[in-house]
């Protein structure tokens, strides 16, 4: 682990001592009482607080970036002493929401929820579980996985022209995914994942269900979904965004279908925007309940009325781009997108066959207030997977293709790390095979990413007045070179002043228009010839280090 993701390490530690979620799940959770309190003030105001009391340096660093307020309200933590008055009348706190300024509360017995509402800074209050026999088992909603015999020709990158990017070393480096998920069963042993864990690229674990930080039990659904995102089995795996780090976060209760888990994604997004996380995956949804009473109607697919979805909205707001699978219904009574999808600053994803057409399962669109969802598809039938030691299967449903999506996603993020989500998201729409004509099965289709690259170099990519240019010069840890065109290939070569070769890289195919090369600032102070190789001509660089 390098230094800068052992900081952010500690700091997710000390984050997460500071939530309060202080209550232990015991045996009998599932006899208890859930209720979501929404309040009407918080105690304080943005004066209250500096960016670093709330967010980490990597946080700050991403809000700066795009131009969003370091704090705003929606920042500002949920009272600590309506938390205080709420616990002495028998309600244990399980987690908050200072986005949506809500706490979710237990109980060993029912409330009187008019009573309660009596108190002055409370708005309302909304049961979100009770006790009921477990049913979600019975309903499979995270797809269906085969076991595999032997290796596999299917790659979901190459129908998104996506290989050529992690050819040109474009992995995901520097990014942060966090993954919202049901369990990670045996992600911290099974082969696939074994590069990730050695260069220590999961960064934070915790469980949003149990309080706790460990999420290598329960389901292995997020397993499978991590596997797609960081694995690699060769010639069986091939992960979308190997070079990215990760926070694994479970939200999800695996024995019952209810509201509050709404409140666990939420919570975890907010711990996941303060972490800096640049993108959340999750392949979760919502839609019924055990109990049908708490059920939401396709009326209420509007991107605004499902509370996950708000959450979700919010931490699009925040510069996280949110991408959500969307959801496994088409052939069943429910047949449309579920929440968060339906967010209008959600990328909604749905699954095809490696023969291009649309799955059977996946959930269609449009939402209930007309927008174009899914908004792209990806391969997400007979993807390659892995969940247990020495085995190896095949998963179908949108639970893997979303992960297909975001972690090519992540590519576009190291190459064009100023584009901002939406643009992001506008570039996939844009570089998709139905983009004149989307509809509700494919949304604006399969997209290109190299195409949506291009795009976003338009926009953001230095154009040098000659074939290549580099700088800054002086330069501390970092250079960057900016191409008139892609080069095709690249070769690049560091040599000290006294003749020394000190850094040499190589990339066969390098299909982007820039390339920062980091790592520099152990060099020590002094002249640095640099030799850039592509398929036009060599160009050397008298560069000049120096530290700050």
């Amino acid at each position: 682990m390098n230094h800068q993701s052992s900081f952010l390490a500690a700091f997710i530690l000390l984050l997460a001592g500071l939530m309060p979620v202080e209550a232990q799940v015991s045996p009998g959770d599932t006899e208890l009482w859930f209720y979501r309190v929404w309040f009407n003030e918080k105690s304080g105001d943005t004066e209250d607080y500096f960016p670093e009391d709330l967010l980490s340096p990597a946080a700050i660093a991403r809000r700066e970036k795009y131009d969003i307020p370091l704090i705003e309200e929606s920042d500002i933590p949920v009272s600590r002493q309506h938390i205080i008055t709420l616990s002495r009348l028998g309600l244990g706190l399980r987690c908050t929401s200072r986005w949506l300024n809500t706490a979710l509360f237990s109980a060993a017995s029912p409330k009187d929820i008019e009573a309660l509402e009596d108190y002055y800074f409370i708005d309302s209050i909304q049961l979100v579980r009770h006790p009921s026999d477990p049913v979600k088992k019975s309903y499979n909603k995270y797809g269906i996985t085969v076991p595999l015999a032997g290796p596999v020709a299917s790659d979901p990158r190459a129908p998104l022209n996506g290989t050529v990017l992690h050819q040109s070393g474009l992995t995901g480096r520097n990014v942060i995914i966090a993954v919202l998920d049901a369990g990670f069963a045996k992600a911290d042993v099974i082969e696939s994942l074994g590069p990730l864990r050695q260069r220590g690229g999961i960064i934070a674990t915790r469980d949003f269900v149990n309080g706790t930080g460990h999420v290598y039990d329960y389901q292995s659904h997020g397993t499978s979904v991590l596997s797609i995102l960081a694995g690699s089995l060769p010639g069986i795996i091939n992960g979308t965004a190997p070079g990215a780090d990760y926070l694994l976060l479970r939200t999800e209760d695996d024995d019952s279908e209810f509201p509050v888990e709404e409140d666990y994604w939420i919570a975890a997004a907010e711990y996941a925007d303060s972490a800096g996380a640049d993108i959340i995956t999750s392949s979760l949804g919502y839609f019924i309940f055990d109990d049908h009473s708490m059920d939401y109607s396709f009326h209420d697919m509007n991107g605004d009325s499902p509370v996950i979805t708000r959450g979700a909205d919010m931490a699009a707001s925040k510069g996280v781009l949110v991408v959500n699978s969307a959801g496994n219904e088409r052939n069943k009574e429910w047949i449309r997108i579920i929440a968060p999808s339906d967010g209008d600053s959600v990328l909604c994803v749905g699954a095809i066959k490696f023969d291009l057409a649309i799955s059977d399962f996946s959930s269609s669109g449009y939402s209930a207030d007309g927008q174009v969802k899914p908004d792209v598809v990806a391969p997400g039938v007979a993807v390659p997977i892995q969940f247990e030691p020495g085995l190896w299967h095949s998963g179908s449903g949108t639970s893997f293709s979303c992960p297909v999506i975001s972690g090519m996603c992540a590519s576009l993020m190291q190459s064009v790390p100023r584009a901002s989500p939406a643009e992001i998201i506008d570039a996939l729409h844009r570089s998709s095979d139905r983009y004149n004509q989307p509809d509700s099965l494919y949304g604006y289709g399969l997209p290109d990413f190299l195409k949506a690259l291009r795009l976003l170099e338009e926009k953001y990519t230095v154009m040098p007045s000659g074939t290549v240019t580099a700088g800054p010069n002086p330069f501390n840890s970092e250079i960057s070179f900016w191409f008139r065109e892609s080069p095709g290939h690249l070769g690049i070569t560091v040599t000290g002043a006294n003749g020394t070769k000190v850094m040499e890289m190589n990339y066969p195919v390098y299909v982007a228009r820039s390339f920062r090369l980091g790592g520099l600032e152990n060099l020590a102070q002094g002249i640095f010839f640099v030799k850039v190789s592509t398929g036009q001509k060599d160009r050397v660089f008298k560069m000049i280090r120096v530290s700050r």
